[in-house]
């Protein structure tokens, strides 16, 4: 850090504290009054009305999109905070647009950065002792809850896209049309050995994207921050102990685990878009000065790469977008999936917890009765990290619904999904539609929702169509994600979350139809 610049709150108080939506609005303030080279936009507002900054750096500066893409490079977009308790990457992501601002021959001769520094400002407001906004968190004293003002998960949210919040960044996805997105988070329990964990898009249909970010760019950022930062890191997961103090006992032998494929989760859904991105776990059980550390470190060591492959990223990514921009209509794309049952065998390293003999608190975010050793083990166990099909189907020359679904049509097209009025007479094309068997809906609420799985059969058709449809080619950039939302067997589309429900009965047929081929017989 260059002397006289500004510093953040956690820098400020020796990590003690982390930065109210004041601080970080200041701390902005305060770089441009140094004259720092950077462009300041509005990502949205908040549901309480707070304006979320969005800060965008290069050489030389960019202000539209059409500037950035002008350049020919990777644009890297960067949200921290989006569960506001999870503090590190809000004041890493600070630190790290100063210190990229105020000096010269960096990454951002490569890149275009967008960066987020508070995604949940709502949440990071409602500031609560860690013991109860972040249990597991060994520190700050005070921090942010987790939801939103709406009291909505925003990382369960990118499928539905109820929030304010999530709205502002998908028009933003849409606007920038970034290479790649990271999402910074912090851990929620297990005891290992890693300063940070991190993960690709977990959901098949991320397709080349999501296997050269989990097989090339992940290794390597791994031999990276050890290397070249002295952080040792490794794939993002938890211990399954197979008992009910679960991730804290020395017993983890049956294996690490991964979370989840779905796209309600922001670097899941990222992928279906077929675009880089990676999810960034800061260890939660480390003081906070080294988690905001090993974060900085992780999205400086991130960028590096990404400048230096940057032709390579982009020509993935340039040929999904003219391999579904043209139309495929062959490919199977998955749109349920399962955790792989061929896990690996690796070495991971994990701590010894110890009982107290009773039930004193030893530690911040450590159970009552336990406390650390500081020793660790590495135990060879099953890793298991990769999700698989278990149901994919093509997609269709267009989809056709009802105009008055107009709940669905304004998801579609907040995702980027081109919907429009069909150009021809439909009468007489070859359609497939979905009679549904049976409706499960789950007896649980979920972020305000009882989520909806249907189970049936499809069967062509050249039924009379009626009026007002709408239609949703299939030859067009977001194809694989209008399939994943519109399907009605989807593992997370608009099906699951309840927004066809008036429509949906056993014996009923699905009001989405499949289009297999158009009126002149083409394919």
């Amino acid at each position: 850090m260059i002397r006289g610049l500004p510093r953040t709150s956690a820098e400020r108080t020796s990590y003690s504290e982390t930065s109210t939506y004041a601080d970080v609005i200041a701390f902005i303030d305060s770089l441009q009054a140094k004259n720092l080279p950077f462009v300041r936009q509005e990502l949205g507002r908040t549901t309480e009305g707070r304006v979320l900054p969005l800060l965008i750096l290069s050489r030389p500066l960019v202000h539209t999109p059409a500037e950035a893409r002008a350049l020919h490079r990777p644009i890297v977009y960067v949200q921290a905070n989006i569960h506001a308790g999870e503090v590190e990457g809000k004041e890493a992501l600070q630190a790290l647009v100063r210190d990229l601002a105020s000096t010269s021959h960096n990454v951002l001769d490569s890149i275009v950065l967008i960066a987020i520094p508070i995604y949940n400002a709502d949440g990071n407001e409602v500031f609560k002792p860690q013991a109860v906004n972040r249990t597991e968190q060994n520190g700050p004293e005070s921090v942010g809850q987790r939801p939103n003002a709406k009291m909505l998960d925003l990382n369960r949210d990118y499928v539905k896209a109820e929030a304010p919040e999530t709205r502002a960044s998908l028009a933003a996805f849409e606007k920038w049309n970034p290479d790649v997105f990271v999402d910074l988070h912090t851990t929620d329990g297990s005891f290992h050995g890693y300063a940070l964990t991190y993960a690709p898009s977990l959901n098949p249909a991320a397709r080349e994207a999501g296997a050269y970010t989990m097989d090339s760019l992940l290794p390597e950022l791994r031999r990276r921050m050890q290397r070249r930062d002295g952080f040792a890191v490794f794939d993002y997961g938890n211990f399954d102990s197979g008992y009910e103090e679960r991730d804290i006992t020395d017993t983890v032998k049956q294996g690490w685990y991964s979370y989840d494929h779905r796209p309600r989760f922001g670097t899941n859904y990222f992928g279906l878009r077929q675009r880089i991105s990676i999810l960034s776990e800061a260890y939660s059980h480390d003081p906070l000065e080294r988690r905001v550390k090993s974060t900085y470190a992780f999205v400086r060591e991130i960028l590096s790469l990404v400048a230096e492959r940057g032709a390579r990223i982009r020509a993935i990514e340039a040929r999904a977008d003219s391999q579904f921009a043209h139309g495929d209509f062959t490919t199977l794309v998955p749109i349920r999936s399962h955790l792989t049952t061929a896990p690996q065998q690796q070495s991971v390293v994990f701590e010894v917890m110890a009982h107290t003999g009773d039930s004193s608190l030893t530690q911040p975010g450590v159970p009552r009765g336990y406390r650390r050793t500081g020793a660790m083990r590495t135990q060879t166990m099953p890793v298991y990290l990769r999700f698989e099909p278990a149901l994919a189907r093509t997609i269709p020359r267009a989809w056709l619904l009802p105009a008055r679904d107009t709940a669905a049509i304004t998801l579609l097209r907040l995702h980027g999904i081109q919907v429009e009025h069909p150009s021809i007479n439909m009468t007489s094309a070859r359609l497939s539609q979905f009679v549904i068997d049976s409706l499960r809906t789950e007896p649980r609420e979920f972020q305000g929702h009882h989520e909806v799985h249907l189970s049936g059969s499809w069967r062509d058709t050249t039924t009379q169509l009626p009026g007002g449809m709408v239609m949703v080619r299939g030859d067009q950039l977001q194809a694989v994600a209008a399939l994943y939302l519109l399907d009605p067997e989807s593992d997370d589309g608009l099906v699951t979350w309840n927004v066809f429900d008036p429509e949906l009965a056993p014996g009923r047929t699905f009001p989405v139809f499949r289009v297999l081929s158009s009126p002149n017989g083409s394919r």
